[in-house]
């Protein structure tokens, strides 16, 4: 799981450093003890004096709290005076020592550049006098001092991977695993790398106490047990996400100068040169940061990772320099439409929220194509499964199982899932691979013992009921033959559709497949701008509507890699400068 803020423990950092003193007392995950010095940095008197313009300082009395979990919009603590003891709860609800902090340590993790709850307790041991550097300005921190600011980054999130792995400040999924809901919950904080555990309660004494206590119907499965003692039952991720306070409250009254709809690649990378730049930055998505390509177990042809990254470790990378650089991240959230009638432009959300943008960035990505399978929604969660990711591997351990698909995505899952499932039967509409996936796909999945291709193949009915799938059948398309397979797990990757049916009559064009249709595309589905006292041209990546952009996977005619897709949301940043600029005489 801690692949979401690592891959490899490679965080770009240059050697592991001697734990400093003080710091040794507990124990730390097994993957993480050797950087305990770069977990826990000392800061010298001189760097803490550096600290001083951006923070104010206070005083506690021993055994008073200075964080605990559920208080957002604290920042961080860097210690002046006395010493502190800094825990996490686990499953129990028991309180376990993290580190004894003293004179030169700073408290935090991630979470703290955007305001989020704390996930762990901070309690004086004595009289504590320490600097609280606010949110704001501990981002403006490790922006002006870039030496400081680096060590403090690369400490914070290997304690948010601490977190992660232990599950500490995080909610307790109780019930049994593989279940449809414990999937989807687990897939949700998996992806928005928020610590948690599962219990089981057939194995666990306590999963099965909590059982006991509330008694829910299956239907009301898995029970998460929130850090503050609260239990939900089988939520969805918008409860849930407000439960552990990570779901940010919008003002109807406040304008930004982009909001960008869609947090995989090309929308990371926007706001992230947004962001840096100065603009005012908010982005939404529906589920998680990464998108789809957020799904894919590894990247190899991505520059400058040649030994290969996971998506989720180079989204959560760019999710955290976004934050750093102050952007704004509503998840989970879906806009339902736009309307660019007046400026600023409109977004409605799902939530009942309105919020107002000067420009806006289209970067929905796509939704994943459903092939035409009787019933395939019935086992959607339950043996059905659109990506691959460390959840799904986990329940196909030593099983067998069919892969449907020829593109690279495919081809990534392939090449992930052979190391976990006893054997991949593995299903492609055409005749072989060669027009679809990249030669290193094919040569490296050809190599694979445990992977079966079948060409030319098609499903056409799966078998199963209330515990899920329990065969596949398929058919030859050319000579008709027909197979069937005993499988509980079953991998589509057929492709996906724009998603653009949220922008109805806004006047966003798109072309006869539904991507969106930017700069000189306009012309090949016979839009003329229509002309006024500026007379409007499109920019390359700007829609049929002034201030709205369109990048990534959901725009027409662009090239559908994941480097693309960061270029575009790059590049389209200079457009609504460009934009902006013109609106400058224009009133929010």
């Amino acid at each position: 799981m801690n692949e979401i803020f690592d891959n490899a423990h490679s965080l770009e950092s240059a050697q592991v450093d001697e734990a400093p003193p003080g710091t040794a007392d507990f124990p730390l995950p097994p993957s993480l003890e050797p950087r305990r010095g770069q977990m826990f940095p000392k800061l010298d008197p001189a760097e803490v004096d550096r600290l001083r313009r951006f923070g104010t300082t206070r005083t506690w009395q021993p055994g008073e709290l200075l964080f605990e979990p559920g208080r957002r919009g604290i920042g961080t603590f860097v210690l002046l005076r006395g010493h502190i003891m800094v825990t996490r709860k686990n499953s129990l609800g028991v309180e376990i020592p993290i580190i004894r902090g003293e004179p030169g340590d700073f408290s935090g993790e991630v979470g703290q550049l955007s305001g989020r709850p704390v996930l762990a307790y901070g309690r004086a041991l004595e009289v504590v006098e320490a600097l609280v550097i606010d949110p704001p300005s501990l981002r403006a921190a490790v922006v002006a001092e870039a030496e400081l600011g680096e060590r403090i980054m690369r400490a914070l999130i290997l304690r948010r991977m601490g977190l992660i792995e232990t599950g500490g400040g995080g909610p307790a999924l109780v019930g049994p695993p593989g279940g449809a809901d414990m999937v989807r919950l687990q897939g949700f904080l998996s992806r928005n790398g928020h610590p948690h555990v599962v219990l089981d309660p057939a194995l666990d004494s306590v999963a099965e106490d909590v059982m006991k206590l509330h008694q829910p119907r299956p239907d009301e499965l898995p029970l998460v047990v929130c850090p503050d003692g609260t239990v939900l039952k089988c939520p969805g991720e918008r409860e849930l996400a407000h439960h552990l306070g990570l779901y940010i409250e919008l003002s109807p009254d406040r304008v930004y100068d982009v909001a960008i709809v869609g947090a995989g690649p090309a929308g990371l990378a926007a706001a992230v040169y947004a962001a840096s730049e100065g603009l005012s930055v908010l982005v939404l998505d529906t589920h998680a940061f990464g998108g789809q390509a957020g799904a894919s177990a590894r990247i190899e042809n991505y520059l400058g990772f040649p030994t290969g990254i996971s998506g989720q470790a180079l989204a959560a990378r760019a999710y955290i320099q976004a934050q750093k650089f102050g952007a704004e991240m509503v998840v989970p959230v879906a806009a339902t439409s736009l309307d660019c009638s007046s400026f600023p432009h409109k977004l409605q959300l799902d939530c009942g929220m309105r919020v107002s943008a000067k420009t806006v960035v289209i970067a929905t990505g796509a939704k994943y194509r459903r092939p035409a399978i009787p019933e395939l929604e019935k086992y959607e969660g339950r043996g059905v499964y659109y990506w691959a990711s460390p959840i799904e591997a986990a329940l196909c351990r030593k099983e067998e199982v069919v892969l449907v698909g020829g593109g690279n995505s495919a081809g990534q899952a392939i090449v992930y899932l052979a190391s976990h499932a006893s054997h991949v039967h593995h299903l492609i509409r055409g005749p072989d691979l060669v027009k679809s996936m990249s030669k290193y796909l094919i040569d490296r999945i050809g190599s694979l013992p445990n992977v079966t291709l079948y060409t030319e193949s098609e499903i056409v009915a799966i078998e199963g009921g209330e515990e899920g799938v329990s065969a596949v059948h398929w058919r030859h398309r050319r000579d008709g033959s027909k197979h069937t397979k005993s499988v509980r797990r079953i991998f589509l990757f057929v492709g996906a559709d724009p998603n653009t049916g949220w922008l109805g009559n806004c006047g966003v064009k798109v072309n006869d497949k539904g991507f969106v249709c930017t700069g000189i595309d306009l012309s090949s589905i016979g839009y003329q701008p229509a002309h006024s006292k500026n007379d409007y041209r499109p920019l390359l990546l700007e829609t049929s509507v002034p201030g709205v952009f369109a990048i990534g996977d959901v725009r027409a005619s662009s090239t559908k890699r994941v480097a693309a897709a960061v270029g575009e949301g790059a590049a389209v940043v200079a457009q609504v400068h460009a934009r902006l600029a013109e609106y400058q005489s224009i009133p929010a």
